[in-house]
């Protein structure tokens, strides 16, 4: 059954799970329909499709906001959004901001649900059908996707909340609220096991198999497999999670990286020519862009993203997640060298100048054509501050927003989006920092590892049209190097606000926000002043989303510190 046919299937079938509103907020198959469910291939493959609908991406959760504007990022251009209450303190447990909480919690149950209930149907009534064979190979390996599909939400819980209920079979409501906490090592074993035994079992490419998964794409694979258990070491290892600074976990977490990467280049995978279009509307029929891509949603036909970020200014525009003067003046110059270098040929009245090519694919800045006329973000410019939700730093976001969409009442046009959740550039970056870590040196090769964290950045620089790393750098000074590259390539991909978390670093960098004053002079020329946009608080608490209360004190679970 094609995709676009599961998901005409899967909102009747599930209807029927309900949740108890003085209790945690699990969503309990209900018995009545489960005959309705096994009645065909279809409807198992339905249930599949909805839970893949609760996994995350970000084109503006908070009411256009994204997270990268409670970071140094980007700044939102509507005041008083949710976004800050990240950082103006009015976040805690009556109101945690995160919809990955309740999200999590559903997608687990409906996959203990699969596995548990419709894990072993008998299907002999169809081996008369011509394509029965290839439905029953596809019918075993959704119970493969379900529990990658499981093993990603608990990652998102242990990520966000750390001590979290390991749920691992189905259990009515009264059940699942009696679990405990386990600690976050557990978690991660749990993911990491689950990984490992499903990897060489789950579909590894969809497209080569035939009838009937030849039509269907984002579904996890193999590579899918390896990317969540790589991700997951990485962050196992990192401060905020390692409690006892384990330095076997960063070893784990370099060969993790080391076996994604090996086995997505015998499956064809390569770093993408153009960095750009990984974030275009087509990157799901582009063939660059998948060169690169592992795994990503692909979101309906709308125009919702570019109304909330093209420039004020335009007809139903509203500025949006606009990027920081810290984002900015993170890319390097073309040499390689950093802005604050006197030897860089950095012009501070020609900024833009000979910069990172990266800069041009991800932030508009005022002169350049965006989306079709000459932006004007200049003090009293057409798309600057000084129109309401203009904005606030003079830099829109260009990054997954589609520059030929048309917004305008009359003739508005849709087209799709893909969150990209995981690609290969990413784990070429934390290859890197594992091996750093692993080692203490930019330039040795970890344990059962074949690369040097200088190698596998350089892999990345590369691909921008940048120098390689400096050699001989100590440890401080290539992590200050590795932690500017990764804020510079994964730029709103949902990693910033995560990484200075898991890193115990986010005071650092999430405190003062920076923005650039332009002032267009009589001659017609333009001076450029950065400057500070606004000073932020940090608490300690925020390093972890604070469990929802009503669940904290229904299931007596004890709170994250600081709330």
């Amino acid at each position: 059954m094609k995709l676009r046919n599961i998901l005409l299937v899967s909102t009747a079938a599930l209807l029927t799970f309900s949740s108890c509103s003085d209790e945690m907020n699990y969503k309990e198959y209900n018995v009545y329909e489960e005959d309705y469910i096994k009645a065909t291939f279809g409807r198992v493959g339905g249930l599949m499709t909805r839970i893949y609908n609760d996994l995350d991406y970000d084109f503006g959760n908070y009411s256009g906001a994204m997270l990268s504007s409670a970071t140094d990022e980007s700044v939102y251009s509507h005041p008083g959004n949710t976004i800050e209450d990240f950082y103006n303190g009015a976040w805690g447990p009556t109101d945690d901001l995160n919809k990955n909480w309740k999200n999590a919690w559903d997608g687990i149950s409906y996959c203990n649900a699969v596995l548990d209930r419709f894990g072993n149907v008998d299907w002999s009534q169809y081996q008369l059908d011509i394509h029965y064979s290839d439905e029953v190979r596809q019918y075993k390996n959704y119970m493969y996707e379900a529990r990658w599909a499981r093993a990603y939400f608990y990652f998102e819980l242990v990520r966000d909340y750390k001590n979290v209920p390991l749920k691992t079979r189905d259990m009515n409501a009264a059940e699942a609220n009696k679990l405990p906490q386990v600690p976050s090592d557990s978690i991660f074993k749990f993911i990491d096991d689950e990984c490992a035994a499903i990897k060489d079992s789950i579909f590894e490419d969809y497209t080569a198999i035939g009838y009937p998964a030849q039509s269907e794409t984002g579904r996890a694979n193999k590579l899918a497999v390896m990317a969540l258990r790589a991700r997951a070491a990485l962050y196992h290892a990192s401060p905020l999670y390692n409690d006892k600074n384990d330095q076997s976990l960063w070893v784990d977490a370099a060969k993790r990286c080391q076996e994604l990467i090996t086995e997505a280049r015998t499956e064809g995978k390569t770093l993408s020519a153009n960095y750009a279009a990984m974030f275009a509307s087509d990157s799901w029929s582009n063939a660059n862009a998948q060169k690169e891509i592992i795994f990503g949603r692909r979101t309906a036909a709308n125009n919702s993203f570019e109304k909330y970020n093209f420039p004020i200014g335009l007809e139903n525009a509203g500025g949006g997640n606009c990027p920081t003067q810290n984002l900015v003046d993170a890319f390097e110059m073309k040499n390689g060298k950093s802005i604050d270098d006197p030897t860089s040929g950095y012009d501070p009245q020609n900024p833009y100048a000979n910069r990172d090519s990266r800069l041009a694919s991800i932030v508009a800045v005022n002169g350049e054509i965006w989306p079709n006329d000459t932006l004007a973000t200049y003090v009293g410019g057409a798309n600057s501050s000084s129109t309401t939700y203009g904005t606030p730093t003079s830099y829109y976001l260009k990054k997954y927003v589609n520059k030929g969409t048309i917004i305008k009442n009359t003739g508005a046009s849709s087209f799709y989006h893909i969150w990209v959740t995981f690609r290969l550039g990413e784990f070429y970056l934390d290859y890197a920092e594992a091996a750093l870590n692993a080692t203490k040196s930019g330039y040795a090769v970890p344990e059962g590892c074949s690369m040097t964290a200088a190698q596998a950045i350089n892999m990345i620089r590369k691909r921008a049209g940048q120098p390689d790393i400096a050699t001989g750098l100590s440890f401080d000074a290539f992590k200050k190097k590795y932690e500017n590259e990764r804020f510079v390539e994964l730029a709103f991909e949902g990693h910033r606000f995560y990484d200075l978390r898991r890193w115990k670093e986010a005071p650092d960098y999430l405190k003062t926000i920076r923005k650039m004053t332009i002032t267009k002079n009589a001659d017609g020329t333009m001076s450029f002043a950065p400057g500070v946009l606004e000073t932020r608080q940090w608490n300690d608490a925020w390093y972890l989303f604070p469990l929802p209360q009503k669940d904290a004190l229904n299931c007596g679970y004890k709170q994250n510190p600081g709330y």
